[in-house]
């Protein structure tokens, strides 16, 4: 059973019924652009919004073939990160059932867990932040011996660069444990990681669907925030306005992106990333590292948007290569 409020979403199970292809969200705007798309070309699908949902585990088996699992991390950030852990159960709910869901249980997982994704790059051979994980913020300043200063403490379940603080000394991370400042998140879980200096001033992001690279973007930094989600980047590196940017969180204003070709180990090392945490549609993002010049791969999304004013930035629209492939799940899903 699913409910919903708002005439944009699903009110009942029969009109769930109605559509082979059905996403799971919870931002109110960040999938406007493939919603209207798919509205273009006459597909049908419908929306379940997470902080109204709930399901019945029971005899009958969803109707929908394909769901598509847009949950975002920093949920909590809006006030719904009660649906964070729901929405995990409900995928393995669908898995075991035999649904198709693209960014599955296990991708989600993977979503929702800074340690885990550490964790993952590790096993496959690649250089990531070095981290320590803590459960409890008195062991912040104890887990950060060892490390270079700056440091950040990362809350193990975030999204937008929610919970992330940055400590340049021993003495500033000493104080805000001591205050109780220190934000370890949903799951009371966090890491502190060596803050990596960029090297040119700005972090890349890689975006793939289907395990594939579709394209990758220059985002330059201003010091100012950790929130990189590029669907809220509003200026091209050389200051020009991206249309339709900036809807979303007008903070960011500051942050430039550029389109960028990323070189073809950083492709396939991203492809294997993407493969072996279930993502079917995500972004990766790394940083090179002022000090050495090695790359250090950190951050693993399932939740992926692409970036706003796609045509300007990297010459063609993702939105586009998005819908194709939903309709192409959703026939191989008969």
């Amino acid at each position: 059973m699913s409910v919903s409020s708002g005439a944009a979403v699903i009110t009942s199970v029969a009109q769930v019924d109605r559509a082979a292809l059905t996403f799971l969200y919870e931002h109110p705007q960040w999938f406007a652009a493939i919603f209207a798309e798919l509205e273009r070309r006459k597909f049908p699908f419908e929306k379940i919004f997470i902080p109204d949902h709930f399901y019945e585990v029971g005899p009958q088996k969803p109707s929908f073939k394909v769901l598509f699992n847009r949950m975002s991390p920093s949920a909590n950030s809006r006030q719904h990160g009660s649906g964070i852990f729901h929405t995990l159960a409900y995928l393995e709910h669908l898995q075991l059932q035999g649904v198709r869901v693209i960014n599955g249980a296990k991708a989600f997982r993977y979503e929702i867990s800074k340690a885990g994704q550490a964790s993952l790059l590790k096993s496959l051979g690649l250089r990531f932040l070095p981290s320590r994980i803590i459960h409890s913020s008195h062991q912040a300043v104890a887990a950060a011996e060892g490390l270079r200063y700056p440091i950040i403490v990362k809350a193990n379940t975030g999204g937008s660069g929610k919970g992330i603080t940055r400590f340049n000394a021993k003495a500033e991370l000493a104080a805000a444990v001591a205050a109780g400042q220190l934000d370890l998140g949903n799951d009371s879980v966090a890491l502190v990681q060596e803050f990596i200096p960029a090297r040119g001033g700005f972090i890349t992001r890689v975006e793939t669907l289907g395990g594939k690279y579709l394209y990758a973007i220059k985002v330059h930094l201003t010091g100012e925030t950790f929130d990189l989600c590029p669907a809220d980047i509003c200026q091209t590196s050389t200051g020009q306005s991206l249309e339709n940017a900036c809807a979303v969180e007008a903070s960011k204003a500051g942050l430039k992106v550029e389109g960028y070709e990323a070189p073809a180990k950083v492709t396939s090392d991203i492809e294997r990333i993407v493969r072996a945490a279930g993502i079917d549609v995500g972004g990766i993002e790394y940083i090179v590292d002022d000090r050495d010049g090695n790359i250090y791969y950190y951050d693993i999304n399932a939740l992926s948007n692409f970036v706003a004013d796609a045509p300007r930035v990297i010459g063609f629209n993702p939105v586009e290569n998005l819908a194709d492939y939903l309709q192409d799940e959703v026939r191989r899903a008969g």
